[in-house]
C-alpha cells in the first residue's frame, strides 16, 4: 500500500496559523434588495467576494430600515452581528448615518477579539488574497488602504491608473486601546447621507497615530457604478450632503487639532496626506501624475464658466 504525505512549507504553517488565530470586522451596509436589480447583482457579488476569503470574517451590519436585507443576509448564511436603526430616530429627512454605523462596529470590536477593522462600501469586488497581503505588514497598528479602484463600467474593466475619485477599502490594524480611543473620538462627530467617509477615517487615523499603506500595488478593488437614481441619490443629493457634512467634520476637526484641509482640501489634500514613495508604482505614479493637472484644470475652468 502506497502512502501520500502532504509537506507542508513553512510558510504554509504560519499562514494556517494565522488565519486559524485571527479574526476580522468587517463594517459595511446594504442599500434595499428588490428595488434595482443592478444593485442586488452588485451587492450579492460583493458578498460573494468577501465570504470566498479564507479567513474568520464577521460582518458588522448597521441597517436602517431598508426592505429585504435582513433577508438577503440570511440567505447568503455570514457570520455577522445585525442591527437596525429606524429612521424615525434620524434627523428630518437622513437616510443613514456611517458614523452609528462605526459606533456599533467599535462596540462589537471592543467587546470582542479581533485584529483587523474594515470599513468597505457594498459595491465593490474584494481581492481573495487580501489578508495575505495583509500580513506581511510587519507592525501591531497601521491603516491600510487601496487607491485608486479599478472602475467596472458597462461590463468594461477600465484601465486601474486613472485617478477616479472614492476609497472603498479601509483596513485598521489596531489595538483594543485604540479601538476605545476611536470609540472615544467619534462621541462628539456626526454623518447622515452620503459624504466625508474617506476624510473622516484618514483623519481619525492621524489622531490613533497609524501609519498609511496604500496597498495598490499589491492588489486591485473592482469597482461597480451603483445605480443611484432608482434611490433618488443624484449629483444634487450628493453635493447637499457632502456640504452639511463638511460641517460636522470641521468641528471634529477643530476638536482634534486637525488640519481643516482634510474638509476644505477635497481630495488634493487627501491624496498629499496618504502619498508614500514606498507605495508606488508606476500605475500609482501615473494616477498622481493624472490627477493634479487633470482635475486641477477642470475645476478651474468649470469656475471660469
Amino acid at each position: 500500500m502506497k502512502y501520500k504525505f502532504l509537506i507542508l512549507t513553512r510558510s504554509d504553517i504560519q499562514k494556517s496559523l494565522l488565519y486559524f488565530y485571527m479574526k476580522a470586522l468587517w463594517l459595511v451596509s446594504f442599500r434595499p434588495i428588490g428595488k434595482s436589480k443592478i444593485n442586488d447583482f452588485i451587492q450579492s457579488v460583493s458578498v460573494d467576494s468577501i465570504n470566498s476569503i479564507n479567513f474568520d470574517i464577521t460582518f458588522s451590519l448597521t441597517q436602517f430600515d431598508e426592505v429585504n436585507v435582513k433577508e438577503f443576509v440570511e440567505e447568503k448564511k455570514i457570520k455577522k452581528f445585525y442591527n437596525n436603526i429606524s429612521k424615525d430616530n434620524l434627523p428630518e429627512g437622513k437616510k443613514y448615518s456611517n458614523k452609528l454605523m462605526l459606533k456599533n462596529a467599535l462596540d462589537q470590536y471592543v467587546e470582542s477579539d479581533f485584529e483587523y477593522l474594515i470599513f468597505s462600501s457594498a459595491d465593490i469586488i474584494v481581492p481573495n488574497n487580501l489578508f495575505e497581503v495583509l500580513s506581511k505588514i510587519k507592525m501591531s497598528n497601521f491603516c491600510a488602504f487601496i487607491y485608486p479602484n479599478t472602475h467596472i463600467t458597462n461590463g468594461v474593466i477600465k484601465n486601474n491608473y486613472w485617478p477616479h475619485y472614492g476609497i472603498d477599502l479601509i483596513v485598521l490594524k489596531i489595538s483594543k486601546e485604540k479601538a476605545v480611543k476611536f470609540r472615544e473620538i467619534i462621541e462628539s462627530y456626526e454623518q447622515y447621507d452620503w459624504g466625508i467617509i474617506e476624510n473622516f477615517y484618514f483623519a481619525a487615523s492621524e489622531v490613533l497615530e497609524l501609519t498609511k499603506i496604500n496597498l495598490f500595488k499589491n492588489l486591485s478593488v473592482l469597482k461597480f457604478n451603483n445605480d443611484y437614481e432608482t434611490f433618488n441619490d443624484d449629483r444634487k443629493f450628493q453635493e447637499k450632503s457632502w456640504k452639511e457634512n463638511q460641517k460636522y467634520f470641521v468641528k471634529f476637526l477643530k476638536k482634534n487639532n486637525l488640519s481643516s484641509l482634510y474638509a476644505y482640501g477635497s481630495y488634493y489634500y487627501l491624496l498629499y496626506k496618504i502619498f508614500n514613495f514606498k507605495d508606488l508604482n508606476l500605475n500609482l505614479l501615473l494616477s498622481y501624475l493624472i490627477f493634479y493637472p487633470y482635475y486641477l484644470s477642470k475645476k478651474i475652468l468649470d469656475k471660469l464658466k
